[in-house]
């Protein structure tokens, strides 16, 4: 981390972590995890329902804490909220749109969120939602929310972006459009970890495969 809490753009890692334990109530989730993830790379995490995979995508969005050990995302610290949470970007199963704001009020906000300019009209229309851009989030298909999730994340375009089950309620050709997004993310030199349950399909984008279990992290080496 470079002086005054600033993300180092030019960070060797875009996650450090060092035996993280996470408990929630009487279970542990995380147990001793230690991880180096390079800036640039893409990790598949699998895992069974209920392994831990979107605890551990919170956790490093610093939506949870870890119980024991360090960490950093970005070289923040994952104790320092404000720093890791402007620096990454999660996109959850849900999608985490605003449900009464339209397609495009959804894409405008989270511009002038993060105080950036972008097209929006040109980012429905590259995932195909030009014609919903204003029909409102809650009246959209899952498939769709998925879509719009998606040009939400390329107009942010964060260095490090989690994405959880992205392939989750999509046809083959939404499957095939989420493999193009995220590998043209890749190609910006984002950082991207997928939780996924279709491992064929992430390591197309993420080829570097984690497996969470008992709350252990172990490798499973590259697709």
């Amino acid at each position: 981390m470079t002086e005054g809490g600033v993300a180092d753009p030019g960070a060797a890692f875009a996650v450090q972590l060092r035996d993280v334990w996470l408990r929630l109530g009487r279970e542990v989730i995380l147990r001793g995890v230690t991880l180096d993830a390079p800036a640039g790379q893409g990790v598949t995490l699998l895992g069974e329902n209920g392994a831990g995979k979107t605890t551990l995508l919170r956790l490093l969005s610093a939506g949870l804490r870890p119980t024991r050990g360090e960490g950093r995302v970005l070289g923040f610290d994952l104790r320092d909220s404000r720093g890791v949470r402007d620096a990454i970007h999660l996109m959850p199963v849900d999608g985490g749109l605003y449900p009464d704001l339209t397609a495009a009020e959804n894409l405008a906000f989270a511009l002038r969120m993060h105080a950036r300019a972008g097209d929006v009209p040109g980012a429905l229309r590259r995932v195909g939602l030009e014609g919903a851009a204003q029909r409102r989030a809650r009246f959209l298909s899952a498939g769709m929310r998925k879509r719009l999730a998606l040009a939400r994340a390329h107009l942010l375009a964060r260095p490090l972006t989690l994405v959880d089950e992205p392939f989750a309620n999509l046809d083959d050709a939404g499957r095939a459009l989420v493999q193009e997004l995220l590998l043209e993310l890749r190609g910006q030199g984002c950082s991207l970890m997928i939780a996924a349950h279709e491992p064929a399909l992430a390591q197309v984008i993420a080829p570097r495969t984690l497996r969470l279990a008992g709350g252990l992290l172990r490798e499973e080496g590259s697709a």
